[in-house]
């Protein structure tokens, strides 16, 4: 929903709950969010709260999407005593459709759909502690249509219940205990339906759902793997022109995602998640590395909202940083030998130099389009840079050497990962560019349009100049890409923007990101079978979905 119409919906209303509460599920919990948005496919859900406020719902793709009130499919209207019941684990909705009090209308089995979607989000979601915080929230904000109801308040002692008798109950079945080391209390697991509407299961053949607060788990995993990392770095000279520029950009952190990986990947295999922190900051080490070289040769002005480092000190100290960053990774990975021994480090030290290699090789690739001149004409030649550029060291190399610090050696066991991370993370890399188009600049922490202004080929870029007919709009665009960037214009890469809208580039690689994205996931759930359902695997899951449930 966009920014105006959400500051239109009043502060408390129940459309504004349903609206929070979605955009929290998208960060904190995307695998729930693609499973309501698998039962609701595209039907139009009309919302309507005791309030009088209102709001549509649907689902576009494995994400689920909030507007203003419109045409619907199935009508929903809830009074004070549905709302009070919402997320109450204690009764199945079904039992709540009653003409007093919560009013649904529509086609039987698209109500039935509506219903198994806000079955996975009340039975999953309301389990994290940030969901509860929300609804708590609405309930203090507007605490006349609480309290108790008859004979029910038997079922919960009335000290406990503070008219909220549904967190009540979530905290009391919520486990406190630590989460694979994580984060404590973030993972819950929950009842399954033994029947979505047109078929039914025994109960033995159900395997119990995992959900974790990924946004909890990856600000935790990120902080840890920070004070690591501060504890690498030498505080000696020459620290002015060298250690304290090496802590610029870890200190700009971003959203953590291959530490996570490395932590939960070792947590999924039965490893201490503190055994992956050294190879984890390692990671990140290499990471940022790597990001000071790219922003030189890519003559990025800002990285993560704030000026780059060769344009803050010049390239010649941003260089030098740049190589003393790789260096302490690669001492970083050997100094495992002490914490996890000789063949656990000589497997973090192969899978190391792997993804180094796949990352210097996709490097080559694209700046050689780019020293060309030349823009390929099939997305599998994207598929192949961005897996080696970026596809290894962000997605693929985490979980591997999460999985080694846990012990896991077996090159068969470790290349399970492969395929569904492959894909998964061609599908974020194109979302991330698509984000350099169309995002918040505050969000992206890099200028928008960036891209553009390099030269960078995009799988906008390649579907616009395949689907170009006009042979004069071809060598004028082409004449606009073979610039260096200092010589491009902001109104230049405008041009290029306007005609990747015009030739539906940019929802043509949105689409191409969600199929990619739903081919990894499902190749996640069937190559990692083997791995069964715990907390480390919970997170895994969770980021898998990330990509296919951010906002765009």
């Amino acid at each position: 929903m966009s920014a105006d119409v959400l500051a239109r919906m009043p502060e408390g209303s129940g459309a504004r709950l349903l609206e929070d509460t979605v955009t929290a599920l998208a960060e904190r919990a995307p695998a729930v969010v693609a499973a309501a948005a698998e039962h609701m496919r595209d039907i139009r859900l009309g919302l309507g709260f005791n309030d009088g406020s209102e709001i549509l719902l649907t689902s576009r793709h494995s994400r689920l999407v909030t507007a203003p009130a419109g045409p619907c499919d199935v009508e929903v209207v809830f009074d004070d005593r549905a709302m009070n019941l919402l997320f109450d684990l204690q009764r199945r909705p079904v039992d709540e459709v009653v003409p007093t009090s919560l009013d649904v209308r529509g086609e039987r089995d698209q109500v039935l759909a509506v219903w198994r979607a806000f079955t996975a989000l009340s039975q999953r979601a309301s389990g994290l502690r940030h969901v509860q915080e929300l609804w708590r929230g609405y309930r203090e904000r507007s605490p006349g249509l609480w309290g108790v109801h008859g004979a029910d308040t038997a079922r919960i002692p009335a000290q406990d219940t503070d008219g909220w008798r549904a967190l009540d109950y979530l905290n009391r079945r919520r486990p406190e205990h630590s989460t694979a080391g994580l984060v404590s209390g973030t993972v819950v697991t929950a009842p399954r339906w033994l029947w979505d509407g047109r078929s039914s299961s025994p109960w033995w053949e159900e395997a119990a759902v995992k959900d974790a607060d990924l946004m909890e788990i990856m600000a935790v995993c990120r902080s840890r793997v920070a004070q690591e990392m501060a504890g690498l770095i030498p505080d000696r000279e020459p620290r002015e022109d060298l250690y304290a520029l090496m802590r610029d950009y870890p200190s700009r952190q971003g959203k953590g995602l291959r530490p996570t990986l490395a932590i939960a990947s070792c947590a999924a295999f039965g490893g201490r998640p503190q055994d992956a922190v050294r190879a984890a900051a390692a990671l990140e080490l290499f990471h940022n590395g790597f990001l000071v070289h790219d922003d030189i040769a890519d003559e990025s002005t800002h990285r993560r909202g704030l000026p780059t480092l060769h344009a803050q000190y010049g390239e010649g100290l941003a260089v030098n940083v740049g190589d003393a960053l790789n260096l302490l990774a690669v001492d970083a990975v050997l100094s495992n030998l002490e914490s996890l021994g000789l063949a656990r480090t000589l497997g973090l030290i192969q899978e190391t130099v792997h993804m180094c290699r796949e990352s210097l090789e996709g490097q080559a690739v694209e700046l050689g389009w780019i020293h060309r001149k030349v823009v390929p004409a099939r997305d599998e030649d994207y598929f192949v840079m961005s897996t080696k550029k970026t596809g290894w060291y962000t997605c693929m190399s985490p979980c591997r050497i999460g999985a080694v610090c846990a012990g896991v050696t077996d090159p068969a066991v470790l290349g399970r990962f492969d395929e569904a991370f492959r894909q998964i993370g061609i599908a974020f890399q194109i979302q991330d560019d698509v984000l350099n188009l169309v995002g918040e600049e505050a969000k992206y922490g890099k200028e928008l349009l960036g891209d553009l202004l390099e030269g960078k080929r995009t799988v906008m870029l390649i579907h616009l100049f395949r689907t170009m007919t006009d042979p004069d709009e071809r060598d004028r665009l082409s004449a606009i890409i073979a610039k260096p960037r200092s010589a491009k214009t902001q109104r230049e890469a405008d041009a290029l923007l306007s005609a990747m809208r015009a030739a539906g580039s940019i929802d043509y690689a949105i689409e191409l990101a969600d199929r990619l994205a739903a081919d990894g996931i499902a190749r996640f759930e069937s190559d990692l079978a083997i791995v069964p359902d715990n907390e480390g695997k919970a997170v895994l899951r969770q980021i898998a979905h990330y990509v296919t449930t951010r906002p765009l």
